[in-house]
């Protein structure tokens, strides 16, 4: 029988490196930009377990960070156990408004114990009353930090924190295409599918439980659902001809698609199970990019109607078409905000093909990406982050930019293609 520190290695080595044992296509993040009026945040030390508070504790800086909302403060080396004297005037003097205490207990069978509090260092004050007391096996210990950086968005911006979301993208490299989910963070990469044919348009239900993807494996488009638990998965619409760009209503019992079987490139829904197949409306151009709105009332999509590719939206249980964008030629994939909103979309500028965001109450836009090649945009499950694919050097790398436009990310692999990217729930 192995000891448990042999058991506990691999998984503490993977904390410390910010990668998944044997993960073979870990996603790097580049930061530039910040967010304005950040949080001054000191997160020393946790007391205890030394080698795992290192671990735990770089995660949860790292996802602060990377946030843009906080600036965080050097705490020095020392750590600060959760239930310690807090000397307040010390941290006000380091420059500290919000300041992070905790300890990491072994259990003695394998798991630890992980506590932590949350204080206002200007009032002298716990904002986490309640604490926060967490168990976790080895391999579970970048999700108890991913929580402990969730708690601590939640209290200090009013919002609830992403760290604990997972993404999907497609990596592509020689002959091979794979569909990856991993950590919000790029971590912990684990491949849903391999294939040599291609595989695109994955998207979330909304519980997490699933995706809908197309695959090309049967040499034609195929619009799958793969339970992510199991790993089994259904064909959810194989018609005649092409069978594309799954979206799922917020109920999570039916699915927007594309198909042709009836000529050109129209808009259905079908059940989850592919029965009760409907079609919205017609058109005598193409319809794509179909995206329910949050309350489940509108479809939004892509078509070329009117001579360009412009972003329309019908009723779901179809009807009048309205067109939503007027400013520029070309205007595609449209992505609602989690809150409905604002809308993300693909507009071309020059030449260039970039994430915009419309305010759809006022209409106004704004550019939000320097990019030249942007793609696929997704939404955090909050509204306050963008995750799409983009171009650099000649091959796919995955981006994210704030909804305000301050905050960039690149997240990229080594040698591998990166697209079609999608950014999942809140875990429940």
């Amino acid at each position: 029988m192995k000891s448990i520190k042999s058991l506990i290695a691999a998984p503490l080595a993977a904390l410390l490196l910010g990668v998944s044992a044997g993960a073979g296509a870990q996603l790097s993040i580049e930061i530039t930009g910040a967010g304005a009026n950040r949080i001054p945040l000191a997160v020393p030390a946790f007391d205890g377990e030394r080698i795992v508070s290192t671990a735990l504790v770089s995660v949860v800086r790292a996802d602060l960070e990377r946030s843009g909302f906080f600036r965080m403060v050097d705490p020095g080396q020392n750590p600060l156990a959760e239930a310690a004297a807090v000397p307040y005037g010390d941290w006000r003097a380091k420059g500290a408004d919000a300041l992070v205490s905790g300890s990491v207990v072994s259990l003695g069978d394998g798991r630890y114990d992980t506590r932590f509090r949350l204080h206002d260092v200007p009032k002298q004050a716990l904002l986490t009353t309640g604490g926060f007391a967490h168990s976790s096996a080895p391999y579970q210990l970048r999700a108890t930090a991913h929580r402990i950086a969730d708690t601590i968005y939640e209290k200090l911006t009013g919002e609830r924190g992403v760290f604990s979301t997972r993404i999907a993208y497609v990596v592509k490299s020689t002959g091979r295409y794979e569909l990856q989910i991993a950590d919000a963070d790029g971590a912990n990469p684990q491949t849903a599918l391999a294939s040599r044919e291609p595989i695109i348009s994955p998207t979330w239900s909304p519980d997490g439980s699933k995706l809908a993807y197309v695959s090309f494996e049967s040499k034609k488009p195929v619009v799958y659902v793969h339970d992510l638990a199991t790993g089994r998965r259904h064909v959810a619409a194989n018609f005649k001809g092409s069978n594309s760009a799954p979206a799922w209503a917020p109920d999570g019992k039916r699915l927007a698609v594309v198909l042709t079987k009836d000529g050109g490139s129209q808009l259905y829904t079908l059940n989850v199970d592919g029965s009760g197949l409907q079609r919205l409306g017609s058109s005598g151009g193409i319809d794509t990019e179909p995206q329910f709105s949050p309350d489940g009332q509108w479809i939004y999509f892509t078509s070329d109607r009117g001579s360009s590719p412009q972003i329309y939206r019908t009723s779901a249980s179809g009807g009048d078409t309205q067109r939503v964008t007027f400013n520029g030629p070309y205007n595609v994939t449209p992505r609602l905000s989690p809150d409905g909103k604002s809308m993300a979309y693909i507009s071309r500028d020059g030449g260039r093909f970039q994430v915009t965001l419309m305010d759809l109450a006022t209409k106004q836009t704004q550019i939000l990406t320097d990019s030249a090649r942007d793609e696929s945009p997704s939404f955090a499950p909050n509204g306050r982050m963008i995750l799409y694919a983009t171009e650099m050097g000649g091959r796919g790398v995955l981006a994210a930019v704030s909804s305000d436009g301050r905050v960039k990310q690149r997240l990229s692999v080594q040698a591998a293609d990166i697209r079609e990217p999608s950014w999942g729930p809140f875990i429940k």
